[in-house]
């Protein structure tokens, strides 16, 4: 079983962090993650910086590019789950777009994840008719490798997904990018029940989760609440991370009492 599923063993909604890997610094990165894993995050979210992240809002694209500015490459990512998985036990999951992933090489990019102590792989711009070759190099080096899907996905797509989907199936909450946002659309209870008719693979939600009032409405029909955007915010505006810390506290109880 991987480390990935097995969060979903234990009966409880998991708490899914995202962080760009770089910002402000990597030395950051590491101390934000490990704080995140302390204060009950399962499952860690670590963003490649892109130059072109379509699917990311203004919070993680300035994110992005301030560790673009630094010369934060793949191989940092890499290093840095390295060296987080010396120091920690919670499942890691690189984010990042097919460009970045092609460059490196699929194979050898799956490897070098694996061997980093990686266990998923989440690339939003890669639809999964396209992803056979990516897909078979993450089986090969035990890679979870977990689609998407928003509420504009036809049925057929939510089949395909289900089908492929390794780990968890990632539910964008809206049709755009990300961002934090004061509430959750009115129709995610049906999004998630329409997918959840296709599958019983775990249902995570994305996408506009930026604080307990939402994490709690997510966790009554998903299996696990992911958020991004407003952690990646908190870093920015308190480098002693202590604000960070509180809210990933705040969220977890959330889901715990929801």
């Amino acid at each position: 079983m991987s480390r990935i599923k097995s969060v979903f063993e234990t009966g409880r909604k998991a708490l899914i962090g995202y962080l760009t890997v770089g910002y402000p610094d990597l030395e950051t990165t590491c101390q934000a993650a490990r704080v995140l894993a302390d204060g009950g995050c399962d499952i860690i979210e670590l963003g490649i910086p892109f130059s072109d992240p379509l699917a990311d809002g203004a919070t993680i694209q300035q994110a992005s590019f301030a560790a673009l500015q630094q010369g934060v490459t793949p191989r940092d990512a890499l290093a840095l789950a390295a060296r987080l998985r010396e120091q920690i036990t919670t499942p890691l999951v690189f984010m990042t777009y097919y460009n970045p992933v092609a460059s490196y090489g699929e194979a050898e990019f799956c490897r070098a994840a694996s061997e980093a102590g990686a266990d998923g792989l989440i690339v939003p711009d890669l639809p999964p008719e396209e992803g056979d070759v990516l897909g078979a190099a993450a089986r090969r080096h035990g890679i979870d490798l977990i689609y998407l899907l928003t509420p504009a996905s036809t049925e057929a797509r939510i089949r395909l997904v289900a089908e492929r989907s390794q780990g968890f199936i990632y539910l964008v909450s809206i049709t755009g990018t990300t961002g934090a946002r004061s509430s959750l659309p009115e129709g995610l209870e049906d999004f998630v029940g329409q997918v959840r008719k296709v599958t019983g693979k775990p249902l995570c939600v994305g996408f506009g989760v930026s604080g307990p009032e939402a994490a709690r409405r997510v966790a009554r029909v998903a299996d696990g609440v992911i958020v991004g955007s407003r952690l990646v915010q908190l870093i920015g505006e308190d480098s002693t991370l202590g604000t960070l810390r509180r809210a990933v506290t705040e969220l977890r109880e959330a889901l715990d009492y929801s």
